[in-house]
C-alpha cells in the first residue's frame, strides 16, 4: 500500500492556489495580495493551455454558446461582473 503526503507528517500540496511559498521548514509562508508564485503559476498554466492547441476549440465553443439560447444569461452574467469592476487598468491601454 502507498502512502499520500499527509500520511508522512506534511500536508499534502495541490500545486497551486495556496498564495505561498514553502521556507525551509516547510510552513507555507504568506505573500499576500499581488502573490508572485501564484501570478507565475497562473502564466505557466495559461501559456501551456495556449500551446496544447485547446484555445481555438474553446473560443469556438464560447462563440457558439453566445449565440445560443444561453446567450442572453451570458450577457446579463457579464454585465453583472462589470458593474462590479473599478475600470479598465490605465497601463493595458498604453
Amino acid at each position: 500500500m502507498t502512502k499520500d503526503r499527509s500520511d508522512r507528517g506534511g500536508a499534502a500540496r495541490s500545486g497551486g492556489g495556496g498564495g505561498g511559498t514553502d521556507d525551509a521548514a516547510g510552513a507555507a509562508r504568506n505573500e499576500g495580495e499581488g502573490s508572485r508564485s501564484a501570478a507565475r503559476a497562473y502564466d505557466e498554466a495559461a501559456e501551456r493551455f495556449a500551446r496544447s492547441g485547446k484555445a481555438g476549440p474553446a473560443a469556438r465553443d464560447a462563440a457558439r454558446a453566445v449565440e445560443g439560447p444561453e446567450g442572453e444569461a451570458l450577457r446579463r452574467a457579464e454585465q453583472e461582473g462589470k458593474r462590479h469592476s473599478h475600470g479598465e487598468d490605465p497601463a493595458v491601454k498604453r
